[in-house]
């Protein structure tokens, strides 16, 4: 609405009333095509930091003799989240008699669970135990997420600093640059 009323309004008439109709249709769809994206990232940040303790419980789970389908269910029910709603939607069509090989697609589905959902599939079909795996897996999990928190800590950081250079800057150019500069532009101006 805003870029609609100022183009209108900057240009005037009928001409400035049909550019701000097509400068706000412009900014509208810029703009929800930027949430869309914010969604997107927000909903993979979410499920990236609720893989590493899910798959740290899924691997005690299995440490207790659980199978694949007892362990998703026992998170799921634990846990709250993306990842925890496919872990009980896996559970139960497990439970019902799906295939395992299809079923554990969908937790695979989640950006970053596909390792997690491979290793379970495995574990479904063929019965191998799959506890070292998936503490490998849930290791190499939180070592990518503490990596991301640092990079972000890092990015925040650099952010911070921004605002004081464009603070301290012009403070120090005014305050101590300029007298020096107006003191040797008046002593040469006053010499000649």
């Amino acid at each position: 609405m805003g870029a609609a009323v100022f183009v209108a309004l900057l240009i005037g008439g009928a001409v400035g009333v049909l550019a701000g109709l097509v400068a706000g249709l412009v900014a509208h769809r810029r703009l929800a095509r930027h949430q869309a994206a914010q969604a997107a990232r927000s909903a993979a940040e979410e499920v990236h930091r609720q893989l590493a303790p899910a798959a740290d419980l899924l691997a005690a789970c299995l440490a207790a003799g659980a199978g694949p389908r007892e362990a998703a269910e026992a998170v799921g029910r634990s846990l709250d989240g993306p990842v925890a709603e496919r872990l009980r939607q896996v559970a139960a069509e497990l439970r019902l008699g799906g295939e395992p090989a299809v079923v554990w697609r969908r937790l695979a589905a989640l950006p970053g669970a596909e390792e997690l959902a491979r290793c379970m599939e495995r574990a479904g079909i063929s019965g191998v135990p799959a506890v070292e795996s998936v503490s490998r897996i849930a290791a190499a999990l939180r070592t990518e997420r503490d990596r991301a928190a640092a990079a972000r800590a890092r990015r925040a950081g650099v952010l911070v600093t921004l605002p004081l250079a464009g603070c301290f800057l012009p403070a120090f150019l005014l305050l101590g640059v300029a007298p020096v500069l107006i003191g040797l532009a008046d002593g040469l101006l006053g010499r000649n």
